[in-house]
């Protein structure tokens, strides 16, 4: 199965002969850290209302658990990566074996 060309044409390719995944890792990435962005600044902004000692407290938790979630991201995303490498490699070429 080769590599879409684009990421929206492996998205509509209904018959499964590309993977779309990864062209999508960098997005998925992404929106992943902006997302535990969105948390921790939420997290913390909601400590501060609380109490300011709460909300020092928030910030130093949320660099380190964003720093964690960044961790985690990232190893999770580049195991998905192997997987789909690992595929590449193992698979036939369904080109070649259309050929003949």
């Amino acid at each position: 199965m080769p590599e879409a060309k684009g990421m929206w044409e492996g998205l509509m390719d209904f018959s499964f002969r590309s993977y779309a995944t990864p062209r999508m890792l960098k997005f998925l990435y992404s929106l992943h850290l902006l997302v535990g962005l969105i948390a921790g600044v939420a997290w913390v902004v909601l400590a501060f209302q609380q109490a300011p000692v709460q909300g020092l407290l928030a910030i130093l938790g949320a660099v380190a658990g964003y720093f964690f979630w960044i961790l985690y991201c990232r190893v999770v995303l580049e195991v998905l990566a192997a997987v789909f490498r690992m595929a590449e490699a193992i698979a036939p070429d369904r080109e070649a074996a259309q050929r003949t």
